[in-house]
């Protein structure tokens, strides 16, 4: 906190959890929860999505004494026990957003995954084979999911969730040939729609910290791997 009506909040994604590895993230969480209001997570949480990779971060996340708000990724998904994976981090106290909002100190947090499609005037269209189509559609409905639930907020102050990219720019630094792997503009286009103070994501291990969609929102990418100004593995956010 930095005053009566601001809110600083901690924010961090790609943790990969790995089988054998209890207790590598309670330290941090433990130093997050004496700095922030909360905790934010952008996905992959667990690095092939088992339910053994889920109870290991799931026993760190008793460490922390904020609440913790998060989102899944693509590679929470890997093994095909998703449900089970929610189920575990849920258990744990983690508000799972999933096409959702929840209110911390006044400030709404609004989550949906994000799918990739790339970005600008070169975004995929849905036109040629149906695989090509469908790929299009999940884009296209993680957008409409959002703005369905953006729809919804009341709070003066929005924070929008998010695993994969809504810009080019905070996925800069990443190989040219998987931008288009790595978020999509359609996730922009819903948040200049509405009044957001933040936006967090991960998913892009080797993009840029923080940058902006056109209407100006700001864009944090706030993967573990990403350098951020305090030199943390987290970022610490202000709205």
């Amino acid at each position: 906190m930095t005053n009566d009506t601001s809110f600083t909040f901690a924010s961090m994604g790609d943790l990969h959890v790995k089988d054998g590895q209890p207790g590598s993230l309670r330290e941090v969480f433990r130093q997050i929860s004496k700095s922030a209001g909360a905790l934010v997570l952008c996905g992959d949480l667990t690095d092939t999505g088992t339910p053994s990779q889920a109870r290991v971060l799931a026993e760190d996340l008793r460490a922390c004494t904020v609440p913790v708000i998060g989102v899944l990724g693509n590679h929470d998904y890997e093994s095909g026990h998703v449900d089970e994976v929610k189920q575990i981090l849920c258990d744990a106290g983690l508000r799972l957003l999933d096409g959702q909002a929840t209110e911390v100190n006044g400030v709404a947090f609004v989550g949906v995954k994000g799918f990739a499609g790339g970005f600008g005037p070169r975004m995929l269209s849905s036109f040629g084979e149906l695989a090509i189509k469908t790929f299009v559609a999940e884009a296209v409905n993680e957008a409409m999911r959002l703005e369905n639930v953006m729809r919804t907020v009341n709070s003066q102050r929005a924070v929008v969730v998010l695993h994969y990219a809504p810009i080019v720019e905070t996925v800069e630094g990443e190989p040219l040939e998987i931008y288009p792997f790595l978020g999509c503009s359609r996730l922009a286009e819903t948040i200049d729609r509405f009044r957001v103070s933040a936006v967090v994501h991960g998913h892009a291990h080797r993009g840029k910290y923080e940058g902006r969609t056109p209407a100006g929102a700001r864009v944090y990418n706030v993967a573990v791997h990403v350098q951020k100004p305090d030199h943390l593995p987290y970022a610490l956010i202000t709205v």
